[in-house]
């Protein structure tokens, strides 16, 4: 008799197994089926039934079928389901960051904890939050559709090396250059008291 195929398994094979690319997700419309015990903590690490997925290639799998909607809920997609999981912060954690050139011309390339790499401009713009309970910064990156990643703790630092104070509304703002646009992070009166 065979083994009867996980819930997990299944959802591999309906995903598309463990091959590279990325598949047409945004073109697919298949019924909503609910929830599944599946949660990316805010770190980055993607849980199935309460234990961390080790295997990197399972979660770049995952990565690769995950759409957040316009009602903000993020959904894993195969053609012939989508599956409601728990995103507590962002999907995915920028982890390594390079630049090349500097002020206007500057370009800041990352790389995200699931393979993707980009360039921050236009297409992947800088968005800036304020975290709760510390007043920090969070800088976030478009990565692709409406998904976007946290940048780990260290890139922070790095970003902060690569600003710049500019006007903005006839106010002086700090932020950085990337693909030819200025990504205001804070008032340069609000990064001066936080120096203090």
């Amino acid at each position: 008799m065979a083994d009867a195929e996980s819930p997990l398994d299944a959802l591999v094979r309906r995903a598309g197994g463990l091959k590279g690319g990325k598949p047409p997700i945004e073109n697919w419309n298949p019924p909503d089926c609910g929830p599944i015990d599946m949660r990316i903590a805010a770190d980055g690490t993607w849980f199935y039934m309460g234990t961390p997925i080790g295997r990197q290639p399972l979660v770049e799998l995952f990565a690769s079928v995950l759409r957040r909607e316009e009602n903000e809920e993020y959904y894993l997609v195969t053609p012939v389901e989508k599956i409601v999981i728990e995103v507590e912060d962002a999907p995915f954690v920028a982890v390594e960051m390079h630049s090349d050139g500097d002020g206007e011309g500057q370009t800041i390339t990352l790389r995200t904890n699931v393979g993707d790499v980009v360039v921050a401009g236009p297409e992947h713009p800088l968005r800036f939050a304020v975290e709760e309970g510390t007043g920090g910064v969070k800088p976030y990156i478009l990565v692709r559709g409406r998904l976007e990643a946290l940048f780990a703790r260290p890139l922070l630092y790095q970003l902060v090396d690569l600003g710049t104070t500019r006007d903005v509304d006839g106010a002086a703002h700090f932020g950085v250059w990337s693909g030819g646009t200025f990504f205001p992070i804070l008032p340069a009166a609000e990064l001066e008291r936080l120096a203090q």
